[in-house]
């Protein structure tokens, strides 16, 4: 069958709708801030900003291997995490249109056996490192009638064991983002990103007791990204309020 029995002519003389052109425009030139940007799903998201045309600004505690904008910082000391992010934007043009925040840790172990250091801390950076980044973005957001994604987890809809700090972590997130949508709606568009088990460093030093199996299916985490700019891309008005995205058998889902 030749091509020209299933294609449209197009006039290349034919006038382009502006309005059609500058939102296509818009939509590839944003600037997005990702926490945990240097690895993971942090560094898979960072990827997939620059490929769509985007600006990457990326908080984390070591540089990110792309040559983008960044700066160091440590989520569980939230002052420092408002500044960088007011910092770090202003010196990059001053205007964000979308945040990811990816930046998480775990410390795995029954409650009485892991350090209450370490318990704590997993909350500071997974739940109040994201609240430190959505306060100091805010306003810069709603100026820019830009978006938010926030990292949950399976694991922050499932609870298990030995699993107290990440639980209660992801949780947090869950609670905190669906009362920031309710919040911001109009004015911010937030979405919670629910992600299962990825292939990525997280897993990396762990006891392996809490490793996922040898056979376990384990999703790419460029896929998680793209769904993550797919969010921060949607038209006004549309909101996607929640994604669960994980492998076809992620035994933590449903």
């Amino acid at each position: 069958m030749s091509n020209s029995a299933t294609s449209e002519s197009v006039d290349p003389t034919e006038s382009v709708d502006p309005a059609a052109a500058t939102e296509a425009d818009a939509s590839t030139s944003r600037t997005v801030l990702i926490t945990g940007g240097a690895s993971g799903l942090g560094a898979a998201t960072v990827r997939a900003v620059l490929a769509h045309g985007g600006q990457p600004l990326v908080l984390d505690r070591v540089a990110p291997q792309a040559d983008v904008p960044h700066r160091l910082v440590d989520l569980a000391d939230t002052s420092a995490t408002e500044e960088a992010v007011t910092d770090l934007v202003a010196a990059h043009g001053g205007a964000l249109d979308g945040v990811f925040t990816a930046a998480g840790i775990d410390s795995c172990g029954r409650l009485d056996d892991v350090p209450s250091k370490d318990w704590e801390r997993v909350v500071h950076v997974n739940l109040l490192g994201t609240v430190a980044v959505a306060r100091a973005a805010l306003p810069l957001l709603e100026s820019s009638g830009g978006r938010l994604v926030t990292c949950a987890s399976t694991l922050g809809i499932k609870a298990v064991s030995d699993a107290t700090a990440y639980c209660a972590s992801k949780f947090g997130v869950v609670g905190f983002t669906r009362a920031l949508a309710a919040e911001t709606a109009g004015r911010v568009g937030v979405t919670l990103l629910i992600p299962g088990g990825m292939h990525t460093p997280f897993f990396d030093g762990r006891d392996e007791q809490y490793k996922p199996p040898p056979d376990a299916k384990l999703n790419d985490p460029a896929h998680v990204a793209e769904t993550v700019w797919f969010a921060l891309t949607q038209p006004a008005g549309c909101e996607l309020r929640e994604l669960v995205v994980c492998a076809a058998t992620e035994s933590s889902w449903p």
